[in-house]
């Protein structure tokens, strides 16, 4: 197995980090004088993804609403979202098993399979195996899935047959970015075995991109390290509310050129709403996060700016951060993402959140 080298050393990061904070400091002095306004981001600008000979659009659609997540959503519906975000101009789509066992897959290629299928990137996951004796997953809460569940499978044998089958449901000959999936109780069977077996399909010219899909920062920074991974979709890891990809994650992979694709920009959607009832990583929001939300809020209103708008645009000031993805269940909550994604931000509001505290030093913003 590859392994990179990290030429990076601790004094040598630290002076680094010192730099930035600098060169931020530097900013936010000059928007608070001048006042000015940074352009609005193109959800359709294509971007590299990492050297792996990809363009992805800078906003991706996510589709595990799509397969249900939480509320059951009609196959039109799922559809109609799709095929807006290829209206709106987005070519960049991203699925997996896991989302409603299935579903968001069969609906996903519904929708593609009328489109040329060189003029869009599609990822999706293995490190499941949907089976019909299987018990649900706990923690899982997809609604009006067929009768399978996945059962965690991360040998070659495993990924290999998830991703045909994943073909199998998406009706399509390949995919170009296949993620391992949530292999956090599963580090050593992930690179000897599902890691391996997608090296020899990335070899032959199957796939083109080998990443890592997880909601933490450590083992995707062990398998920076570990293996010659082209891209990690991170989730709910850098955003406004929790920025711990920046501390070590982020740094290696900008140094690495390994692209990250960030997921979970509303932190489950306590960032779109900020109100008591909102959820946090999947669960009832705690009052201390609700609390910096609102001073998230507070802060982005007097500068006559929505918090979805700062949260879904502040991963991209990033320099490893290619893509946001963010899925949508309905044509309506698709549109005002778009919106959100086009608002004009003003630089100096970059600069009060650090004042406050509410945004690391060291974070380079858009």
């Amino acid at each position: 197995m590859p392994v990179r080298k990290l030429s990076l050393l601790p004094e040598a990061a630290e002076i680094d980090r010192h730099r930035i904070i600098c060169h931020n400091r530097s900013l936010d002095d000059a928007a608070h004088h001048t006042g000015a306004l940074l352009g609005w981001v193109d959800p359709t600008e294509r971007v590299a993804l990492g050297g792996t000979g990809l363009s992805v659009t800078r906003l991706g659609l996510g589709t595990a609403p799509l397969g249900g997540l939480y509320r059951e959503v009609p196959e039109e519906q799922a559809v109609e979202v799709v095929e807006r975000a290829w209206a709106a101009g987005l070519r960049f789509f991203d699925t997996a098993p896991l989302y409603g066992s299935g579903l968001s897959e069969q609906r996903l290629g519904s929708a593609l399979g009328r489109r040329p299928r060189e003029q869009f990137v599609l990822a999706t996951k293995v490190g499941r195996l949907l089976r019909p004796d299987a018990p649900p997953e706990a923690g899982q809460d997809f609604k009006g899935t067929p009768p399978i569940n996945p059962v965690f499978d991360f040998s070659a044998t495993g990924a290999e047959r998830s991703l045909a089958e994943s073909l199998e449901r998406l009706r399509m000959e390949r995919v170009d970015v296949v993620h391992i999936h949530d292999p956090d109780h599963h580090h050593d069977e992930a690179l000897a075995g599902a890691y391996e077996a997608l090296a020899g399909l990335r070899r032959d010219g199957k796939i083109s991109a080998i990443g890592a899909g997880m909601n933490q920062t450590e083992m995707l920074a062990r398998f920076a390290r570990e293996a010659d991974f082209d891209c990690f979709l991170l989730a709910g890891r850098y955003t406004l509310l929790d920025q711990s990809g920046l501390k070590e994650l982020l740094p290696l992979c900008a140094q690495r050129g390994i692209a990250v694709i960030c997921g979970g920009v509303f932190n489950s959607g306590i960032l779109a709403d900020p109100g008591l009832g909102g959820h946090y990583d999947y669960r009832p929001a705690p009052s201390e996060v609700v609390e910096r939300a609102r001073r998230l809020q507070a802060v982005c209103e007097r500068h006559g700016v929505p918090l979805p708008a700062a949260a879904i645009q502040f991963p991209l000031g990033h320099p490893a951060v290619a893509s946001v993805v963010v899925g949508a269940r309905s044509t309506a909550e698709l549109d005002e993402d778009l919106d959100m994604f086009r608002w004009p931000i003003p630089a100096v509001l970059w600069g009060d959140l650090r004042r406050e505290g509410l945004v690391a030093a060291e974070a380079p913003t858009p």
